[in-house]
């Protein structure tokens, strides 16, 4: 029983409960469960980069074919563009420009979509010459980067329901939809930099310059 039941009033009689939609809301209850879900995912990607570490220490030359860089960094620049595409919506809601928010939000998807287009181009080069089960080093080269595709694409399905809603600032306050989709865009975002750095500009760099 809550307090609030057993509150009484001048007249002795028992206080009514307060019913749930009379509650207070939380506001960041929404933002909260998205943290803790890319806290997760994070985690993830940290046992598969620890994976290809520990794999990688045991074999001399690793890879002995380092991938090419160039459509890597291209598919770096899309996405670090579409961060600040999602970052000037955000920013364009909060001023009330509800159209320019939902643009920007459009845009966003375009360049996720031409993200996923470049990745399939970049795949099918990789695949010529290195496969899954070429070697433990194709094996977990697939596995990272197609993983953080699968990241990518629940993105674009989030991205795209939000900018499908009526409004992107929902009148109840645990409902931040812009704002939540936006904190795993830029999680998104931030592990393909990772990605890019270890997977193939090290080896690269280690190539040309070790």
């Amino acid at each position: 029983m809550t307090v609030a039941a057993l509150d009484v009033d001048a007249g002795g009689a028992e206080a009514p409960a307060p019913r749930m939609d009379q509650l207070p809301e939380d506001e960041h209850r929404g933002t909260l469960g998205m943290a803790l879900a890319i806290v997760t995912e994070a985690l993830l990607f940290v046992c598969l980069f620890f994976s290809y570490f520990y794999v990688g220490h045991r074999h001399p030359h690793w890879p002995a074919h380092p991938p090419e860089i160039a459509l890597a960094l291209a598919l770096l620049v899309i996405l670090l563009a579409s961060s600040a595409t999602l970052h000037a919506a955000e920013r364009q809601l909060k001023r009330g420009a509800h159209r320019a928010a939902r643009l920007a939000l459009v845009v966003t998807i375009l360049l996720g979509l031409a993200f996923t287009a470049v990745q399939v181009v970049e795949f099918r080069q990789h695949l010529l010459t290195l496969q899954p089960r070429t070697d433990s080093y194709g094996s977990l080269f697939y596995a990272i980067t197609s993983f953080h595709a699968l990241h990518v694409a629940a993105g674009l399905l989030m991205l795209i329901f939000v900018a499908c809603l009526p409004t992107l600032e929902p009148p109840k306050a645990p409902r931040r939809p812009l704002h939540n989709v936006a904190l795993y865009w830029h999680f998104v975002d931030a592990v393909w930099i990772l990605v890019v750095t270890l997977l193939y500009v090290v080896p690269w760099w280690e190539a040309h310059h070790g």
